[in-house]
């Protein structure tokens, strides 16, 4: 008795799909983005390029448009330019549930201590081969692990040692009003002046002002490096912010 031939089931497709292999890119250097974007889309990834602001400003606006794109991994350079430290933008998208590679330039173990403390999956040098950056993304898109225990010992010891260096930040940081604490505490999470204003049913420049005096006691001159501040002393903001 002959066998019937049964064509293979058609794949599914669609948006999870789609989803599943979306990897988005944010780093300043312009050549090296669109390097990793030829070289993921040619294996298969659904690659989104995000543009950096070219000066400092509030988080939420970055951490806003990888949401949009909802990225099952984030390819992330730690210093994004005018932007500055992109630190602050770690807890919030890891929290999301994007899965986070920082990419860096230098070779810092203290600040990729910081960057695991924060929420990433791992970082990698910008001077190894896109082979081994595409490789780290596979790996991380499929829950592989990407860090071995005695890389990730060493590196937030590292963190844990210049935390240690860092007395003045918390002498600062304990000089912030109460209200100052919990608007500091909002900036970390990515809100927007507005957004604070709006939450906590005071005008914008009540918040303004606050922030201003924030960035005053912390001697800094922009709310990201008030956050990096924060982060960098592994300080708390109020249980009520």
């Amino acid at each position: 008795m002959g066998t019937t031939y049964r064509p293979p089931a058609a794949q599914p497709t669609g948006t999870m799909l789609a989803v599943d292999r979306r990897v988005a890119v944010l780093d300043d250097h312009r050549l090296l983005a669109e390097s990793l974007e030829i070289a993921l889309s040619i294996h298969g990834y659904d690659v989104r390029r995000i543009p950096v602001p070219d000066s400092p400003s509030a988080p939420s606006a970055l951490i806003t448009a990888v949401r949009r794109i909802r990225p099952r991994v984030l390819l992330l350079d730690l210093d994004l330019g005018g932007f500055g430290d992109s630190l602050p933008l770690l807890t919030p998208l890891a929290r999301a549930g994007v899965r986070v590679v920082v990419l860096a330039d230098s070779d810092d173990r203290a600040r990729w201590g910081a960057a695991l403390a924060a929420g990433a999956r791992t970082v990698v040098p910008k001077s190894r081969a896109l082979g081994e950056v595409i490789s780290v993304v596979r790996r991380v898109n499929d829950g592989v692990p990407v860090l071995d225990a005695e890389d990730r010992a060493d590196w937030l010891a590292a963190r844990e040692t210049r935390l240690a260096t860092h007395g003045a930040d918390e002498d600062r940081l304990a000089r912030l009003s109460p209200r100052e604490s919990a608007v500091l505490g909002l900036l970390m999470q990515g809100k927007s002046v507005r957004d604070i204003a709006a939450g906590s049913v005071v005008s914008e420049a009540t918040v303004r002002t606050q922030v201003k005096s924030i960035l005053a006691k912390l001697d800094v001159t922009s709310q990201l490096a008030a956050v990096s501040v924060a982060y960098r002393s592994m300080w708390q903001p109020p249980a009520s912010a």
